[in-house]
């Protein structure tokens, strides 16, 4: 039959085909819807097999780049992690050294406080030794004063020459800093008190009022009713007794007009003189007295218009209350004398402390 087939040309061919198709129409339908369904099959196994090829293909690129991309990420991660460590070891290097450097610092700050504590101490000990070395040299003022003003009034009666030996002791005492001496300052101004209130003269004042005394006594005019005596021929013998023996019947107001005008001014400045010694020495009477002098001849010996002043001038200098009664001093003396021995004690042992009267 294959030989038949084969041998056959193909006109022959077409014309069987022909006569088969005429003798079967029904059954080459058949065939060709069968065909048809055959290739739409293929066609839908040929896309299903490219769909899966493709979805194959694609999720394994996928993967292989997912997997490129993972391995990247990790090998970024690894050296993300090395340079991590790298800075983390160089990080703890520096905190060590850090410590280290914080381990110095704080054992110089240790240092340096225990210094500045000793400095402090040394600054405090000198502030101290200061303080107390000038604290030792007012008081030893203050107590000089004091005692030299004591000495001065029981000695001369001077009662300003007291005062203000009180009041230098007073600001001697102002400037120590221990408020303890502050009721020694409260006795030395109730000393000064009771002094200012004696009223005593004014030494210096009286002394500069005297001497414009003898200086004004220089200056006034004799009277003019005061003729000059005519003396009389003395006899031989009232002579050559005169050279030995003068006799005075009145030595009262008339004795002066006896006198020459410039030995009346000597008498008078020698009675100043006199005023002026028993001013120093308290000599209330003795100071009267020479003024009580001054004033008679000054009354009788010169012109009463220029004389009135100077009249005046001794009226007041005499009505000056020379030697009032004055109080007794040296209580601010004994009480800051009993104040330093009582310091001196409550120092510690081996501080130098100056005792009372200047003596270590």
């Amino acid at each position: 039959m294959s030989e038949d087939i084969g041998s056959t040309s193909p006109a022959a061919g077409r014309e069987l085909a022909q006569r088969a198709s005429e003798r079967v129409p029904g059954a080459s339908r058949r065939g060709g819807l069968a065909w048809l369904v055959a290739l739409a099959a293929l066609v839908v196994a040929v896309v299903a097999l490219w769909r899966v090829y493709a979805l194959e293909h694609g999720s394994a690129a996928r993967q292989a780049a997912a997997f490129d991309d993972l391995a990247a990420r990790v090998e970024t991660l690894s050296a993300t992690i090395e340079q991590r460590k790298r800075e983390f070891d160089a990080l703890r290097g520096r905190i060590t050294d850090a410590d280290e450097v914080n381990k110095g610092m704080r054992e110089e700050l240790l240092g340096l406080s225990e210094r500045s504590r000793h400095l402090e101490d040394a600054v405090a000990n000198l502030s101290e030794q200061r303080l107390s070395g000038r604290d030792a040299l007012a008081l030893n003022e203050a107590e000089f004063l004091l005692q030299q003003a004591q000495e001065r009034l029981a000695l001369f009666q001077d009662a300003p020459a007291a005062l203000a030996a009180y009041r230098l002791a007073d600001s001697a005492l102002a400037a120590t800093e221990d408020p303890v001496f502050a009721s020694v300052r409260q006795t030395i101004g109730a000393e000064r008190q009771a002094l200012e209130a004696a009223k005593p003269a004014e030494t210096a004042a009286t002394l500069a009022a005297l001497a414009h005394l003898r200086d004004a006594l220089a200056t006034l005019p004799q009277q003019s009713s005061l003729a000059a005596p005519t003396p009389a021929a003395p006899s031989r013998w009232q002579g050559f007794i005169d050279q030995f023996v003068r006799i005075r019947h009145d030595e009262g107001a008339d004795a002066f007009a006896s006198h020459d005008i410039g030995l009346s001014r000597s008498l008078l400045v020698l009675d100043l003189r006199s005023a002026e010694v028993a001013l120093l020495a308290r000599d209330d009477a003795g100071y009267k007295a020479a003024l009580a002098r001054v004033r008679r001849g000054v009354a009788h010996t010169f012109d009463p218009g220029a004389a009135g002043a100077t009249l005046v001038e001794i009226d007041r200098l005499a009505a000056l209350p020379l030697a009032p009664a004055l109080p007794e001093l040296g209580s601010a003396l004994k009480e800051l004398r009993n104040l330093r021995a009582t310091r001196a004690l409550a120092q510690p042992p081996g501080v130098a402390v100056p005792a009372p009267g200047g003596r270590p």
